[in-house]
């Protein structure tokens, strides 16, 4: 069983995460678990969440980490810099989408990385960034096992963690498809999804 941590952190931003956990989770081989580094928090969207694990207690890596945006991402947290350190040098997933690609520009995790976020203007007093010129101006950027993307980028961003994590081009974008398209036009263009 492979598993997908998503770090939720208060006031995070339940769109972001919520078509990629709902995929995830649908599948037979993955489970999705949650941690933070409070015991309960609470979306922007008011919605209360439990938390699997605590930040403190992670002691592995994970076959996709994947860090939501929110309002929290000024977190000085040596365990939560531990997790992602440890995850991108040893070349394994990580998907972050918002005020979460913020925090990693900030810890220079964007640096060798082709990357975007929310704009780059927000990152010219970050010492640790020091390669704006790989930012790209699209809604989300995949390089190696790093996938960064916008605030408003949560379809490409799910199509694009699940490219990161196997699945083929065709199958992440038939699948995030029946949500940018919608019903009928899914109907359309692949065929009833639902018989």
């Amino acid at each position: 069983m492979k598993t997908a941590l998503f770090v939720l952190l208060d006031q995070y931003a339940d769109w972001e995460g919520a078509y990629l956990m709902s995929l995830l989770n649908q599948r037979d081989n993955w489970q999705v678990k949650t941690a933070s580094n409070l015991p309960q928090v609470e979306s922007i969207g008011g919605i209360q969440t439990t938390v699997d694990l605590n930040l403190s207690k992670i002691d592995q890596m994970y076959h996709l980490l994947v860090l939501i945006g929110g309002n929290s991402w000024n977190i000085h947290s040596k365990e939560l810099y531990a997790i992602i350190e440890q995850q991108l040098s040893h070349d394994l997933p990580v998907a972050a989408i918002c005020g979460a690609v913020d925090y990693l520009a900030l810890h220079g995790f964007l640096e060798g990385y082709r990357h975007t976020g929310n704009a780059r203007f927000l990152w010219k007093d970050f010492p640790n960034y020091q390669t704006p010129g790989n930012f790209i101006e699209r809604q989300a950027v995949s390089d190696r096992n790093l996938v960064t993307a916008n605030g408003t980028a949560a379809l490409d961003f799910t199509e694009f963690a699940l490219q990161l994590i196997g699945d083929s081009l065709i199958e992440a974008k038939r699948e995030v498809d029946l949500y940018r398209l919608g019903f009928y036009g899914y109907r359309e263009k692949y065929g009833n999804p639902f018989v």
